[in-house]
């Protein structure tokens, strides 16, 4: 007996082409949806540099002083009380959002692009002028959720992104060179790991396998695994690569090699042999760049590193890495301390420092979850 289509009870058979039809119009429901949030939220931020820049400009021209933003919220909250961001806290991050920020058309065309919670952390997190821009560009580029922000800023991505010691320029074509410079970190944070620092190499492989997902996150966007220790014939040996990626964006496949002590010298001269017989037996010209790799060391002399590449003729880059109970003192000044943890786990929002209305969950420097890859 020939099957028949199962049909929602009280319908007719469907006419042809609906079910394509019904599910074109869902998408353009949620593309609307989307297109609704992302208005409103310019709106928002709009609204809040406008309510910061005259709180500004009166305090300076007629010598307002701190408590009138208490007035000012009593006010606003009487007269819009479903509207929860006039509180004194909230109003005071509009004045320094707008302080730091004075050009209007950079709120409209860049900083309403990322949420006010995406702006409050880097307000409380980021000094400097140039690294907030850049965190805000990496963010929209990236598609950070708030915490992620927070997590990047934390493990002091802004100070960490193309501080490898590489021979791009000379070994990759421009923009090439840019790209791959800026995608490669020193160091790499791994403490999400939990290991300390007498672990042997396959301990050390074997850990960032387990916790692929986070070494994934922490390696950055554009990374898709391909293999460990995967395997090439050549001559009549066999070799084994100890991870192997594919890079999105530069277009290439990327070959990590772990070290878990000094680096030496003579680990570039094999991860060199290594990137030209990956790019004889996998590349695949002209789709797939030159093959790049990677040199992951516990600790590097930076002037012995420049020497070694200084005339290597495949692109590789020399980084080190770091677990969490080595972090350098700067990068660990950045992190929440016990204390702050305990009050947002507890839900203490006020003593950990966390701004009003903020969920805690938005605030753990741990929470990995990113923008698919």
């Amino acid at each position: 007996m020939k099957r028949k289509d199962t049909i929602a009870p009280g319908h007719a058979q469907l006419p042809a082409g609906y079910t394509e039809f019904i599910t074109s119009l869902k998408d353009k429901i949620r593309s609307a949806q989307v297109t609704a949030v992302f208005s409103v939220n310019r709106e928002l931020i709009q609204l809040y540099w406008q309510i910061g820049n005259e709180i500004l400009a009166r305090q300076e021209a007629e010598g307002w002083g701190a408590k009138i933003i208490d007035r000012l919220s009593r006010d606003l909250l009487r007269e819009f009380p479903d509207m929860k961001g006039f509180s004194v806290r909230n109003l005071k991050y509009m004045r320094k959002f707008a302080e730091i920020w004075n050009d209007p058309s950079i709120v409209q065309e860049l900083l309403a692009q990322i949420t006010w919670y995406h702006h409050i952390a880097l307000i409380d997190k980021v000094k400097d002028q140039a690294e907030r821009e850049w965190y805000i560009r990496e963010t929209i580029r990236n598609g950070w959720s708030r915490n992620v922000l927070a997590l990047q800023i934390g493990s002091g991505l802004y100070h960490r992104t193309g501080n490898a010691v590489t021979n791009f320029t000379a070994t990759l074509p421009t923009p090439q060179s840019d790209l791959a410079r800026e995608t490669v970190k020193d160091p790499y944070i791994f403490d999400f790991l939990g290991i300390g620092d007498d672990v042997s190499e396959r301990e050390l492989h074997k850990s960032l396998l387990e916790r692929l997902k986070d070494f994934l996150i922490e390696l950055g966007t554009g990374f898709a695994y391909v293999g460990s220790e995967y395997h090439l014939a050549i001559g009549d040996q066999d070799y084994y690569l100890d991870l192997l990626f594919y890079h999105t964006r530069l277009h290439c496949f990327v070959i990590i090699e772990l070290k878990v002590g000094q680096f030496l010298p003579e680990y570039a001269g094999k991860l060199n042999f290594y990137l030209s017989a990956a790019d004889d037996r996998i590349r695949n010209p002209p789709v797939d760049q030159p093959s790049i790799g990677i040199l992951l060391c516990r600790e590097k002399n930076r002037v012995i590193a420049e020497y070694t590449l200084r005339d290597m003729r495949k692109p590789i880059a020399v980084s080190t890495y770091r677990t969490g109970d080595e972090l350098p003192p700067q990068m660990a000044a950045l992190l929440p301390s016990a204390e702050q943890l305990r009050h947002v786990i507890t839900g203490d929002e006020k003593e950990a420092g966390v701004p009003a209305g903020t969920k805690a969950a938005e605030v753990g420097p741990h929470d990995h979850k990113q923008h698919p890859r």
